[in-house]
């Protein structure tokens, strides 16, 4: 049996509950490992004196609905229910007393396992939070264990800004990263919907997912990133294989632009020579863009100057 030492992000879930008297003592949770199974993770939880634990029915408990983690390993779900009907469930999960049932603040992985182990009953200490204050913790939780994927933890941290009207720095305080590491995960949200389900399904990396960001076409994206992961490649390996790609679309772009030009030259050529036909003088077109440019006559003399401006005018008069 090993204790581990008290470790985590930042301030963790400590700086979210507040102390209470001086009695206040501080407990770590033992953890139970064997080469195949951890019977449940450590959770440090700030108690007076003794936490009042409860039992309450397993169905009387439901999962948080801003719960980050969205997916949960079917196997590890096994293994862990596996040690529960075995040792039990050894440390209480976290709830909070809603209207008609107790909604998980920190524990839902222990839960499910304990549902699957057919417990009955679980023990529980019930606690006052709000919603924003349930979030947090439950985010902190989550990435103390570094168990959400990145997506995940991206759709965390906008739940956090958008639900409960955060900036990002002051999210990126709450869970203690760095603005930078909250603005580069919120990123990922940008990327096409199938491209994330492959990140959340184990089949991306966040690293291949931040290099995929860089291609702009959402089709495109997830092709690539299908391509990736046929091909089973690295993050390097996909990095080279999107600056390949975008080199490639500059190239075809800018031949795109040649031919684009060279037809539009044809057509101010035909113009100019009908417009030759109709004043009787040489006329250019130049044109800055598809939209805008100026139109030059040529006249030699002021006679055909003035035979010129006669022309536009009677034009005008009509």
């Amino acid at each position: 049996m090993a204790v581990r030492k008290k470790g985590g992000l930042g301030k963790g879930i400590d700086a979210l509950i507040s102390p209470v008297s001086n009695k206040e003592v501080e407990t770590e949770k033992v953890i139970i490992e064997k080469p195949v199974e951890k019977i449940v993770e450590k959770v440090v939880e700030k108690i007076v004196e003794k936490p009042i634990e409860l039992k309450l029915k397993i169905d009387e408990i439901e999962p948080n609905r801003l719960q980050p983690r969205k997916k949960f390993d079917e196997d590890t779900l096994q293994e862990l229910s596996e040690s529960i009907k075995q040792f039990g469930l050894i440390h209480p999960i976290i709830v909070k007393k809603k209207d008609t049932y107790y909604e998980i603040i920190a524990g839902e992985r222990r839960w499910r396992a304990a549902r699957i182990a057919g417990l009955d009953e679980i023990p529980v200490i019930v606690k006052e939070y709000t919603d924003k204050e349930s979030m947090e913790i439950a985010i902190v939780e989550n990435l103390q264990r570094e168990d959400l994927n990145p997506i995940e933890e991206a759709q965390a941290y906008r739940c956090l800004i958008d639900e409960f009207g955060l900036k990002q720095d002051e999210a990126a305080q709450k869970v203690s990263k760095s603005r930078t590491a909250v603005t580069n995960a919120l990123r990922l949200l940008k990327l096409d919907e199938r491209v994330q389900q492959m990140v959340i399904d184990d089949m991306l990396s966040g690293g291949h997912a931040r290099t995929l960001l860089a291609i702009e076409d959402k089709d495109e994206q997830y092709n690539m990133g299908i391509l990736v992961f046929d091909n089973k490649m690295s993050v390097r390996e996909t990095e080279k294989l999107v600056r390949d790609y975008l080199k490639k679309k500059e190239i075809k772009k800018e031949k795109e632009i040649k031919e684009d030009y060279s037809q539009m030259q044809t057509i101010y050529h035909q113009l100019e020579e009908r417009m030759k036909n109709v004043i009787g003088s040489k006329v250019a077109i130049h044109s800055r863009n598809y939209k805008k440019g100026k139109i030059e006559i040529e006249y030699y003399s002021n006679d055909e100057l003035e035979r010129i401006i006669d022309l536009i005018e009677s034009v005008k008069q009509v």
